[in-house]
């Protein structure tokens, strides 16, 4: 049965060629109907990120089912969410897109027992990344894994040697690596258009509502809890702890520097070209206007990295009413040298030169053909067929390093806002255990990181 993705693509190629559909043997491949051909995928995590906006349930996992969906010959086989509630309108949202009916699990480690599924599309809860992209590595699976890569600075590093080690496809989730006017833009700024580059400042205001307290209570019918708690301590089921709230807890969570800030960091530091840890890192900020009992992580944190070099890079995560800073936009990003300045969006770009900040080249993803712009959906496919990882827009270990960005700032607001200093190679603070305990976890049995990947 043809995909409405297939008969999309086959009709714009035969208008392109005057209505005869020329092919070279390779895209016929693409789109051929052959299940050997064909890529399975499981997206994992239906309600990872599951929350009501004006009256509609939105979720990351939903964004993976309808982005695939205008790949050719890629389809979506399971979806697997601990709460089973989800599947209906699920269900059939893939029926509608891909005009075949997909198997649901609740248990990812059944997943990895099929062999049919060639992919694992993963917008499960922070908590949980690491496991599943390394479990997912070692039955043949490729992986793509939501943005922050990794729960903690550890098992970031196990995810890049699983995905080493046994020769797969890992992308990271971060939608600025793919656009076509922000490479260009991080091009300029390499080719020396800004000058000597010397600092990047990350800003990330949305506001939060308060998310209220409720007491602890029963395990609503559908939800399997234990499964989705998996490596974190086993808590009593509470609305706090699920849904969309799971962020602002650290058991499962990294706060808004990993949900939100780490696109502005992955961007900061790709500009200042650093592929690294930093060597020093200072992070303070505090709840403020909510009731301690809501949430456990910060809404208001301010982050100073020092590289090697002495570039820096400053990250705001601002949760509270704010002024915009000039800007219409939730997160930018701004890379300052000695000659000008640079503003980045998710999709644009624009510098700004001399001591009177006078406008100068700006590029936005609408400003180039369709046929050019890029996605990290389709990139990602791309270089599962072709088995090349290089050419991935952005691999597993550049998450990593982003990643470890955010995580290196909480642990320097858990540890009272010191500063703190890191050695980039080991991948631990200098002479601090106690700051080195946050850069792991304790595993809950059964649902463990190996010693070994």
């Amino acid at each position: 049965m043809e995909t409405k993705a297939r008969r999309n693509f086959i009709k714009q190629a035969a208008t392109a060629a005057g209505g005869t559909v020329i092919l070279p043997s390779y895209i016929k491949n693409l789109i051929s109907d052959s299940p050997n051909e064909r890529i399975n995928i499981a997206v994992i995590g239906i309600a990872g990120n599951r929350e009501r906006v004006r009256g509609i349930i939105r979720g990351r996992g939903i964004v993976h089912i309808r982005s695939y969906a205008d790949i050719p010959n890629v389809r979506v086989k399971t979806i697997c969410d601990v709460d089973e509630r989800l599947f209906p309108e699920n269900i059939k949202l893939v029926e509608q897109l891909y005009e075949t009916t997909p198997h649901t699990e609740i248990d990812f480690r059944k997943i990895i027992d099929d062999k049919e599924i060639d992919i694992v599309s993963l917008a499960t809860p922070d908590h949980w990344h690491g496991l599943h992209t390394v479990w997912a590595c070692q039955a043949g699976k490729d992986v793509y894994v939501e943005k922050p890569v990794s729960h903690n600075v550890s098992e970031g590093r196990k995810m890049v040697e699983a995905a080493e080690k046994y020769n797969r496809i890992v992308q990271s989730g971060i939608c600025y690596r793919s656009s076509i006017a922000v490479k260009e833009g991080i091009k300029r700024i390499h080719d020396g258009e800004l000058g000597q580059v010397y600092m990047a400042r990350g800003i990330t205001w949305r506001y939060r509502e308060p998310i209220g307290i409720f007491p602890d209570s029963e395990i609503p019918a559908g939800v399997n809890w234990d499964l989705f708690l998996g490596p974190a301590p086993y808590r009593p089921y509470n609305l706090n702890r699920f849904l969309y709230h799971w962020h602002w807890f650290w058991d499962t969570g990294t706060a808004d520097m990993g949900n939100n800030a780490i696109y502005r960091m992955d961007t900061a530091r790709w500009a200042l070209n650093q592929n690294s840890h930093p060597v020093s890192v200072h992070c303070s900020g505090g709840l403020f206007g909510r009731d301690p009992g809501e949430q456990e992580t910060p809404n208001v944190m301010d982050a100073t990295y020092v590289y090697e070099d002495g570039t820096f890079i400053q990250n705001e995560v601002r949760g509270l009413p704010t002024n915009p800073e000039g800007i219409n936009n939730q997160g930018v990003c701004f890379i300052y040298g000695d000659k000008g300045w640079m503003s980045i969006t998710p999709d644009s770009y624009q510098i700004y030169s001399g001591p009177r900040n006078e406008p100068g080249p700006a590029k936005s993803d609408q400003d180039f053909p369709t046929e050019e712009r890029s996605n990290g959906w389709k990139n990602f496919i791309d270089c599962v067929r072709i088995r090349k990882k290089e050419k991935l827009d952005n691999p597993i270990v550049e998450g990593h390093l982003s990643a470890s960005l955010c995580h290196l700032g909480n642990i320097s607001y858990r540890m009272g806002g010191k500063q703190l200093e890191f050695n980039s190679e080991k991948e631990q603070f200098e002479n601090n255990r106690q700051a080195d305990q946050y850069l792991t976890r304790i595993y809950r049995k059964p649902y463990s990181m190996p010693e070994k990947v």
